[in-house]
């Protein structure tokens, strides 16, 4: 518990941790209304096939914030103190405190779990908001199953961040693939039309726990190939197999270098 009280506290004093707060918060939110605007004629009319989507996209997009609080979770402990500070890692103090590797490693992840879950309950109600002022009585319904998989997708997105970070030691791998993934290209959307494995990729197999539409024939990217519980158990696959690895990688790793 000491552990993982101390792992909170050192993520609430990093300064880019407010940055991921303020992402998190807002951008699934943004995402949404300008989705609910691009939409609401179609919507109103009754002949939208996306109605379904709205509101939920933002979700689904928006994760940018907790894919910084992961990747900041690790490469912070990385990063070399200033001179006056001695010029040495955090990482090595952090050791110092918690001899064991696999402790430090399941308190971190559980620090960035709960700071993640919060932090998608404050993006549902900003999405949920959003979307009801914007359509009205037209907004989709927000059924909690599928926001309770929204909120596992975004931890399990978080968790995938840490893992990634833990393996690379720097920041700036992982948070430009995961980045661009998230918001500008996903692997799945490049892949899904020439391989079905593309459908157990974690972005887009997690997030069928809440993003999809029965009807595989509108041509949508977000099409029902898994259900939500299967969706759920191939992301969460994922995360353990990148945390063995991880936790693998770190606790052979030499900490001086």
């Amino acid at each position: 518990m000491r552990a993982f009280n101390a792992e909170l506290s050192k993520l609430f004093s990093l300064p880019g941790i407010w940055l991921a707060f303020l992402i998190g918060a807002f951008a699934p939110a943004l995402i949404s209304a300008l989705d609910s605007i691009a939409q609401k004629e179609e919507i109103i009319a009754g002949v939208s096939t996306r109605l379904s989507e709205v509101g939920y996209i933002g979700l689904a997009l928006g994760v940018q914030g907790v894919i910084i609080l992961g990747v900041l979770a690790v490469s912070s402990e990385y990063l070399t103190e200033s001179s006056e500070s001695g010029g040495g890692q955090q990482i090595t103090t952090s050791l110092t405190v918690v001899s064991s590797r696999i402790h430090f490693l399941l308190a971190k992840a559980g620090a960035v779990t709960v700071i993640s879950i919060l932090l998608c309950i404050v993006a549902i109600m900003t999405t949920v908001s959003v979307s009801h002022l914007i359509l009205g009585e037209y907004a989709p319904a927000f059924e909690w199953s599928r926001l309770i998989g929204a909120i596992c997708y975004w931890t399990f997105t978080a968790l995938l961040a840490l893992g990634i970070t833990f393996l690379t030691k720097n920041g700036i791998l992982p948070l430009a693939v995961l980045i661009i993934n998230s918001s500008v290209v996903s692997f799945s959307v490049l892949l899904y039309r020439v391989t079905k494995l593309a459908f157990y990729l974690p972005d887009r197999a997690g997030a069928e726990m809440f993003m999809f539409t029965d009807n595989t024939s509108t041509g949508s990217l977000f099409d029902r190939f898994h259900t939500p519980f299967t969706g759920g158990l191939v992301m969460f696959a994922w995360v353990v197999v990148v945390f063995i690895i991880a936790a693998i990688v770190f606790h052979r790793r030499d900490v001086a270098a």
